[in-house]
């Protein structure tokens, strides 16, 4: 295994690994607008962990809803989501994304103008809770000698801390941002954070094909 910045981090012999991802976490924590958003999720993974053979790839996330700015962005989604697919060992688990108009209170409202603003609103639900249930009920099959989670939401930092202390197994966090948050530090066995050359350098070719020969194009706009 590899730390965030080419240091050796070596904490044990190879392991049978599954990998539970966030992928809104991710998504906005890492390579939102950055030309690196076409990744391959597994090569990124393996080249962190070199040594571990991982067992599986579960990848949470939710359909997005298009925005009057960017009506394109849920066939974005749907494409990579394609791509992704392509992957050995890789499941994709979908929670909902709902958006909606409402008032939201400004932080600083101007002298005697509106102390609210008519926003978009949007809450992804499901993705939290689906990832720390199939976590640890891979942890109750004994599905996996080694957990990791890409994450850096908090949310998540009891059912980490389950696995670690109740199983006995050893997980880590994959943070997606230079500092993991201090209750994720506490809840893991170990935290790295996933340095930008490991998405730089782990990206899908432009054309990919789906095992029916199918082309999976990279957006034109990514």
């Amino acid at each position: 295994m590899e730390a965030a910045f080419g240091r050796p981090l070596r904490l044990y012999g190879p392991m049978r690994a599954n990998i539970y991802i966030d992928g809104f976490n991710f998504y906005y924590r890492a390579v939102r607008g950055t030309p690196y958003k076409w990744l391959n999720l597994h090569a990124m993974l393996v080249a962190m962990l070199p040594k571990d053979t991982i067992n599986r790839i579960r990848y949470f996330t939710a359909p997005i809803t298009p925005r009057p700015n960017d009506p394109m962005s849920p066939q974005r989604q749907q494409v990579y989501l394609r791509a992704l697919e392509t992957l050995p060992n890789f499941s994709i688990h979908l929670g909902n994304f709902l958006t909606n108009p409402t008032f939201m209170p400004l932080v600083n409202p101007p002298p005697g103008g509106p102390s609210t603003a008519y926003v978009f609103k949007t809450e992804e639900k499901g993705s939290d809770v689906n990832l720390a249930t199939h976590l640890l009920c891979d942890a109750v099959d004994g599905d996996f000698e080694l957990a990791i989670v890409v994450t850096n939401d908090s949310d998540l930092a009891l059912p980490i801390q389950m696995v670690r202390d109740k199983f006995n197994l050893k997980i880590g966090v994959f943070s997606p941002t230079k500092k993991t948050t201090f209750r994720l530090q506490q809840s893991a066995t170990f935290h790295i954070a996933i340095h930008k050359r490991h998405w730089r350098n782990n990206q899908f070719p432009p054309l990919v094909y789906d095992p029916q020969g199918n082309p999976i194009r990279k957006p034109a706009t990514w």
